[in-house]
């Protein structure tokens, strides 16, 4: 499928083009045979390599979000100029402001990759989607691993974003696709993705099974959808004790809740269970070690009677015919 070959703004080849990618329109949802949609009217944009697929009345619907995450991201020391940090994630973070969260993320990495993409068959095509992708930091080592990433995020900027993927390009044959889209409104033809990896960001969701039912519309039958690095607790209450927590800190730091949208910021066995039994899935729950201090943190928040802390594990459930 043809797509637009050349982009003018950057002139590269199209990635998508070379991906044999069959899109749809993420507004009315018809089948598309380029960036152009005639039933609806609304086109997709191609600049700089990132295809630009939210439309107008979406865009103004994250736009408070993406404002004041971009902003908070900023104030918390995500992202570089230099081209070191992106190649060192998620094993080193060369800016020091982050390397806990980033340890958490290479060990569900690691995880991820030794025992659950291990299922994907050799001969499927390896096509992973690799939603949230946030700076492509997943996509770029998936690619590395021989994988055929394909990645999405809200945000397009160059340092937190689908732009800072420029930092990958000369050590990948060829530099992955980057659509700027919403989970739930997808600019993919159905069953296309041996997996969908919700990369930090199923937390981010405003309804969970609108938004794992457009997962697995895109994944193939026999294919994995997964939830990585989004925060478990064992009662609701706790969760939302820490929602509470979270959005007055943000209030006192930086002068905003940033609760524009209304994600739903965490998971829980009764959240879980729901999902299994609205959309015939079954989940298998993989539990990383993500080291000693970490597996005793609900033990130390316990004797000090303090809230339980976060808890994370892998979530993977397959598509039934």
């Amino acid at each position: 499928m043809s797509l637009v070959k050349k982009d003018a703004a950057s002139d590269t080849i199209d990635p998508v083009f070379h991906f044999d990618m069959h899109l749809q329109c993420p507004r009315c949802r018809i089948d598309l045979r380029g960036l152009d949609c005639m039933s609806c009217g609304f086109r997709m944009q191609l600049e700089h390599g990132i295809v630009h697929a939210l439309p107008p009345e979406r865009v103004a619907h994250y736009a408070r979000f993406m404002e004041d995450y971009e902003r908070i991201r900023a104030a918390e020391g995500r992202g570089s100029t230099k081209e070191d940090f992106y190649l060192g994630l998620p094993y080193k973070d060369a800016t020091g402001s982050n390397s806990k969260q980033w340890d958490i993320r290479a060990r569900s990495y690691d995880y991820l990759t030794k025992h659950i993409l291990q299922r994907i068959p050799e001969d499927s095509g390896g096509r992973i989607l690799d939603l949230g992708s946030g700076n492509c930091w997943m996509s770029y080592r998936l690619a590395l691993a021989g994988y055929r990433p394909l990645a999405v995020d809200l945000l397009a900027n160059d340092r937190d974003g689908l732009g800072a993927a420029a930092h990958y390009q000369k050590y990948l044959p060829e530099l992955f696709p980057r659509f700027q889209a919403e989970a739930t409104n997808l600019p993919f033809q159905d069953e296309q993705f041996d997996a969908v990896i919700f990369n930090a960001s199923f937390h981010y969701a405003e309804d969970y099974v609108t938004t794992l039912r457009e997962a697995l519309r895109c994944v193939r039958v026999g294919g994995l959808v997964i939830i990585s690095d989004t925060p478990w607790y064992s009662r609701d209450e706790s969760g939302r004790q820490m929602v509470s927590e979270r959005h007055a800190a943000f209030s006192r730091r930086y002068g905003t809740a940033s609760d524009s949208i209304k994600s739903l910021e965490y998971l829980t066995d009764e959240r879980l269970q729901l999902l299994e039994e609205q959309l015939s899935i079954q989940w298998t729950i993989h539990s990383p070690y993500y080291g000693f201090k970490w597996a005793m943190r609900p033990l130390v928040a316990k004797l000090r009677q303090k809230r339980e802390p976060s808890r994370f594990r892998i979530y993977a459930a397959r598509k039934n015919a």
